[in-house]
């Protein structure tokens, strides 16, 4: 899975790593949650084959792409993703976003032209539902626990054992390149940078959401939680399915915690490719 090349792309002034699979005439641009890269979508890709094209990339500041000062704001990421749309020039695009992902690839279809086909929203972030009006101090709390992560990450048997789990969800050669890039010091600044950009972002998207895409929707929403997001997971998942009924999206349950594209990689791969018109994959 990982021996796929990649290349160094300048996009809006910055140097992002893609790496581009499959062919045909519709593309599939994935956009990771804060905290992840590339990488986090290779259980899906491996599914989809060469029935389509897709392309996966590191954002600014993450894994092989380049440092920007200061960090890119959630709006600045949504129009790099417009700007690498533009360079991939597909003639049908479908954008697929994970998370705080999600808020990226719903800000971006609004300046994509033509607009995408579709969009598969995975576990997304919604941003309408109430606690998101008072975030800071669960950020400032997330914040103090990814500086200590930090701190331990010099220590690579620690943080070996701290990310466990993504050893047990991820194939091995994609675990080995997320403890190299993401689960690093400067890995986990980059991660502390991006969810300082949600915490400071949610805000104003919340008061300017997009407008609904024009393009079929797919809200595939986690049907677990861990311990530590158990008290809002009722509510996340009843504003997904908000939010899906206002675009006249399909809502899909997945037997899954939010990582979805780990745990349910045929789910979002069969998603993309009913949306794509390619036949599904037996998986």
């Amino acid at each position: 899975m990982r021996d796929v090349p990649g290349e160094r792309m300048r996009v809006r002034g910055i140097e992002l790593y893609v790496e581009q699979r499959g062919a045909g005439q519709t593309c599939v641009l994935f956009e990771s949650g804060a905290g992840a890269g590339r990488t986090l979508w290779d259980p899906v890709v491996s599914l989809l084959g060469d029935t389509v094209r897709t392309a996966t990339y590191d954002r600014a500041g993450r894994g092989r792409s380049a440092r920007v000062r200061p960090p890119q704001d959630i709006d600045e990421m949504a129009a790099t993703l417009v700007a690498l749309a533009e360079m991939l020039a597909p003639r049908r695009l479908i954008l697929v976003g994970h998370s705080m992902g999600g808020l990226i690839v719903r800000r971006a279809a609004e300046s994509i032209v033509p607009q995408p086909i579709g969009l598969v929203l995975v576990d997304p972030t919604p941003e309408a539902a109430p606690f998101y009006a008072d975030w800071a101090a669960t950020a400032a709390r997330t914040d103090r626990i990814l500086a200590v992560q930090q701190s331990l990450a010099r220590c690579r048997p620690v943080i070996r054992a701290l990310t466990g789990s993504y050893g047990r969800m991820f194939p091995a050669d994609t675990y080995e390149t997320m403890l190299r890039e993401d689960f690093t010091p400067a890995g986990i600044a980059s991660t502390r940078s991006e969810f300082d950009a949600f915490a400071t972002g949610i805000g104003p998207f919340r008061d300017n959401p997009p407008q609904p895409p024009g393009g079929e929707v797919v809200v595939i929403s986690a049907l677990r939680a861990d311990r530590l997001h158990a008290r809002r997971h009722d509510t996340v998942r009843e504003y997904q399915r908000r939010f899906a009924d206002r675009v006249n999206g399909r809502f899909e349950d997945a037997d899954s915690e939010h990582i979805v594209p780990a745990e349910c990689p045929d789910q979002v791969a069969a998603a993309v490719l009913r949306m794509a018109g390619a036949p599904e994959r037996a998986v």
